[in-house]
């Protein structure tokens, strides 16, 4: 049986039309997956790919402009086109999908090259998801040898094509998870005898005031570099994991931001956000990602680490903050004035956590005043639209609301940090406001997952909410 997660879902999803094990599989492609994924085309395994005709013009309909989906609909229209150049022009007998290079997808890719549609009752072929529906019936007729399976991100057009005895499944390659709940938290609790197993030989040391501990386990993969450890029954032990060589775990004991330690006069009021605090503040860790609910304190606690970082330890220039314009209600339209006065009705949530740091000054009006205004001309907030072909040398940069952002955009704005620059993504992936995204396809699962176990990358999602009463009962109820 196939290994690719397409055909593994497909045939494990309840309440759909189950196809013939024994058949070799043929997925016929709405145009949603391609401009979705312009790879989809490779990623079907050993399996074969077909296009429909009003795919290939929906494809040419949505070519034009700069936005994502027109690149990817270009991106698709050139593989095409070098897929059949180098197959000589001869589409017949189905073009080889490992022609470019693309060794995963041992199928072949074959195009409606005769009218195939058959007539589907009640449905008005003038429809473009009708005429794909038709098209798919004739080539169950044609592809007899084959199971057809119509791939669709269109929940109506799967809805649609079941009712006409037509197995239809979403697009499963683009979710990084199946189930949300596995995310990567970056933390883990030991059991309470923890230290008794590691009796005899567990090593420890003081490295610059900093305690640390060494000891070997029987399974290291269990354990992750930047991880969070605490022990079951021990409110007071909070340690990283900083090395796994081996079989040799070694642990560094937290910084205390509960009461011995401060960012910018901020103290943590939980374990997460202490953990989250230390690794905010780490020289060593140059990307972090925080999750959680509203009201954990992730914008508060990462930009009073920011401020510590750039003014207090002159370690960054300046603080650059930027988001997804995404709204959660209907757009206001165009706003006037410079990019950051554009972006200004966005970052409410900036304003209102510097408004808190602000309060946490003990001088006087005029000293808070004057501190209020070194803060402002330190922050520079920037739009994501213009972010391509920047390299940020020594900033601590923010992306708030990160849920919101596709795995290609994460990919464009991480890859602008330069030497000495920290990037830092916040986000709750229960609360992603584009159409086009789920918890298991956000960008920010994406980078979770993807940065896991890396030296210099850490994340930490709080689930306590410290916000108010209000808010965390309604975030509980509501």
């Amino acid at each position: 049986p196939s290994t690719d997660p397409q055909t593994r879902s497909a045939a494990g999803r309840r309440g759909r039309i189950v196809t013939p094990e024994d058949k070799p599989k043929l997925f016929v492609l709405d145009t949603n997956v391609l401009m979705h994924d312009p790879l989809s085309l490779f990623r079907f395994a050993e399996h074969d790919v077909f296009l429909p005709m009003t795919t290939l013009e929906e494809l040419d309909n949505h070519k034009k402009g700069l936005t994502d989906v027109a690149r990817n609909a270009r991106t698709v229209s050139r593989t095409l086109d070098n897929l059949i150049e180098l197959n000589g022009g001869d589409i017949l007998k189905g073009v080889p999908l490992n022609l470019l290079g693309n060794i995963e997808a041992g199928g072949r890719l074959f195009f409606e090259t005769t009218p195939m549609a058959k007539p589907l009752p009640g449905l008005p072929g003038i429809k473009g998801d009708n005429s794909i529906l038709a098209t798919v019936g004739g080539a169950m007729e044609a592809f007899s040898g084959h199971a057809v399976v119509l791939v669709s991100k269109d929940i109506n057009m799967r809805i649609k094509a079941t009712t006409l005895g037509i197995p239809a499944e979403d697009y499963f390659n683009d979710k990084i998870l199946d189930d949300t709940d596995m995310v990567y938290t970056g933390r883990s609790e030991l059991p309470a005898s923890f230290w008794d197993e590691v009796k005899g030989r567990l090593e420890c040391w003081n490295d610059g005031g900093a305690t640390c501990y060494a000891f070997e386990t029987d399974e290291p993969s269990k354990w992750n570099v930047n991880e969070c450890v605490t022990i079951e029954g021990d409110d007071a032990f909070a340690a990283i994991v900083t090395a796994v060589e081996g079989r040799t775990v070694k642990l560094r004991l937290l910084k205390d931001f509960r009461s011995k330690h401060k960012a910018w006069g901020i103290q943590a009021r939980n374990a997460e956000q202490n953990m989250a605090l230390n690794l905010l503040m780490d020289p060593e860790i140059d990307f972090v990602t925080l999750l959680g609910q509203a009201g954990t304190g992730k914008t508060l606690l990462t930009l009073a680490a920011a401020l510590a970082q750039t003014i207090d330890q002159r370690r960054f220039s300046e603080i650059i903050v930027t988001r997804a314009t995404v709204s959660v209600g209907e757009d206001i339209g165009y706003l006037p004035g410079t990019e950051e006065e554009k972006m200004a009705p966005w970052m409410g949530a900036l304003e209102d956590n510097l408004e808190v740091l602000h309060k946490s000054d003990g001088s006087g009006d005029w000293g808070r005043q004057a501190a209020m205004d070194l803060i402002r001309n330190r922050i520079r907030i920037k739009s994501m639209s213009f972010m391509r072909g920047r390299t940020f040398l020594q900033k601590f940069v923010i992306i708030d609301e990160a849920q919101n952002l596709s795995p290609k955009q994460m990919k464009t704005l991480i890859t602008r940090a330069g030497p000495g620059t920290k990037i830092v993504c916040l986000g709750n992936i229960a609360q992603i406001d584009t159409p086009y995204l789920t918890e298991g396809s956000s960008g920010l699962t994406y980078v979770v997952e993807r940065f896991a176990g890396w030296p210099h990358a850490a994340t930490i999602t709080l689930a306590r909410g410290e916000r108010s009463r209000l808010a965390e009962f309604a975030a509980e109820a509501l």
